[in-house]
């Protein structure tokens, strides 16, 4: 779905939705002219607050990253005048500073990294806060190419990289602020749904998986003319009205938002006319495409002759962007050896302490385009596990293929605590090294889960399997089959250096808040 303002130009519409024409040219007035009619619409209270609290909450962003920038080329500018003072003097160096900082927030403010677009939307602000340091860092180090001015090389190798981070934390540290206060109803959209009936509620459904959700659902408008309750998981959603009433019902709800579920048959003006009678009521106009498990980067807007066209980007699975996954993967694998070899040696001891039998367990498993490599893990299990398999296949409680017991009694004291937190993966760095996993990816499946493939699912296949993955800080074991392949269809086609380095830090998370684990 792609949000638009409700001022009248629309940003992304259906195939059917036409550029407006209208009929004929209207008869002149002969009576008095209505001069309340053609003022500009009044703001409602519901919008009032709705950019309030985003006013807030901006400015809350901007005073955060303005104390981090200036902290940040403010150290960089002392640790440089005591290694290495001048010649004319200290001010040379705050000359510096002050022109980095400067920079570095006008960049910020200029890429949007505080748009409504993107408050607390996680990986999607993260990445532009990225994009817009790299960019500022960029314009410093040209400055200092063109200037040699002294001091720029320790804002680029202190500055940068502790300023980058210190900003990413605050707007972690802000956005976790924002789920706490969506946890209770504050500071979300008041919604109302509009469209046929069955894709009403499909957009319901996709809108309250998310958790929180930014979006409250205070009611639908569909088209069927039935008043009825819209029920989707258990919770029912009153019917306020039609397709024709939308903009009233908006304004009686008191709803800041308003979502298009579906186009609707024989009007292709319906979405410009809904955005004009919207104006002043809804701060944006939310059009579904049902484009779903499509990531946000692959889709870009193209207007042709006034015609908003979707186009969805092609994924890939060869080229560049592979590349730099890979090396990727050997520096991290190369970094995590150290704390492995810390770690790993007592986890050894008391493994071997246990039951005397092997360190290590080895595991067929499938890798990219289906050729076989063997996983290597910590074992947790009893030496005999595998004999112990054929009188517990009727207690299964996973789906699909795959053999899930939460209380799995081949389960060693040690491997209990290790599966806990997901010590027993450790070892598969050295997969990583060989070029049999990747650090992120969807889950290494057995020979006989590929077996049982069908469809779509052999699409798991097109990459390398990962240490983590989606599946991994969404619940683990606690996924359905079909959950855990629809995460994992989701990563192969949207994958991208970003979203692994953030699903690397959820999977320290997890690690730390362990849940869905056995």
């Amino acid at each position: 779905m792609t949000a638009i303002d409700a001022r009248g130009d629309v940003a992304l519409g259906f195939d059917s939705v036409a550029p407006f024409r209208p009929a004929a040219a209207p008869a002149p007035r002969t009576g008095p002219i209505n001069l309340q009619s053609a003022a500009s619409p009044r703001l409602q209270p519901a919008l009032e607050r709705r950019r309030l609290w985003e006013r807030l909450y901006r400015r809350r962003l901007r005073f955060s990253d303005a104390v981090v920038v200036v902290v940040s080329t403010a150290t960089a500018a002392l640790l440089d005048s005591a290694v290495n003072m001048p010649s004319d003097g200290p001010w040379s160096l705050v000359r510096i500073a002050s022109m980095t900082a400067a920079i570095w927030l006008v960049v910020l403010a200029l890429f949007g990294t505080r748009s409504t677009t993107v408050l607390g939307s996680g990986a999607a602000e993260y990445k532009r806060v990225a994009h817009a340091t790299g960019l500022a860092f960029g314009l410093v180090a040209m400055t200092f190419v063109i200037f040699q001015w002294h001091g720029v090389r320790m804002q680029l190798i202190l500055a940068l990289p502790l300023g980058l981070f210190a900003i990413l934390f605050g707007r972690w540290a802000c956005r976790r602020w924002l789920v706490q206060q969506r946890k209770y109803g504050h500071y979300t959209a008041r919604t109302l749904v509009t469209g046929s009936r069955d894709d009403v509620e499909y957009v319901i459904q996709q809108l309250q998986q998310a958790t929180p959700s930014a979006y409250t659902i205070v009611g639908a408008a569909t088209g069927d003319g039935r008043d009825d309750e819209i029920v989707v998981d258990g919770r029912s959603y009153p019917v306020v009205g039609t397709t024709e009433t939308v903009a009233a019902r908006a304004r009686q709800l008191g709803a800041d938002s308003v979502v298009v579920a579906s186009r609707l048959e024989g009007d292709p003006d319906f979405v410009k006319r809904l955005s004009w009678e919207l104006e002043g009521t809804a701060s944006e106009l939310i059009l579904s495409s049902r484009l779903a498990d499509v990531a946000g980067p692959r889709i870009s807007l193209r207007p042709i002759d006034g015609l908003p066209l979707i186009s969805v980007k092609i994924p890939e699975f060869e080229g560049g962007r592979h590349l730099l996954k890979r090396t990727m993967d050997i520096v991290f694998a190369l970094v995590a050896l150290i704390p492995i070899a810390i770690v790993g040696l007592p986890i050894a001891l008391l493994i071997k302490l246990e039951d005397r039998g092997p360190v290590f367990f080895r595991q067929t498993r499938i890798g990219r385009d289906g050729t076989r490599f063997s996983i290597l893990k910590f074992r947790t299990m009893r030496v005999d596990a595998e004999a112990q398999l054929a009188a517990l296949i009727a207690a299964n409680e996973g789906a699909g293929p795959l053999f899930k017991l939460k209380r799995d009694p081949r389960v060693t004291r040690i491997g209990a605590v290790l599966r806990k937190f997901s010590l027993d993966e450790l070892p598969q760095f050295w997969n990583v090294l060989r070029g049999d996993m990747s650090v992120v990816g969807p889950r290494p499946p057995l020979p006989k889960e590929v077996t049982a493939y069908d469809g779509t699912v052999f699409r798991r296949l097109y990459i390398k399997p990962g240490i983590t993955g989606l599946w991994q800080v969404s619940g683990r074991s606690d996924l359905t089959w079909d959950e855990s392949v629809r995460l994992d269809l989701r990563y192969v086609e949207n994958w991208s250096v970003m979203n692994d380095l953030m699903i690397m830090w959820r999977t320290v998370k997890v690690m730390l808040q362990p849940s869905g684990a056995y």
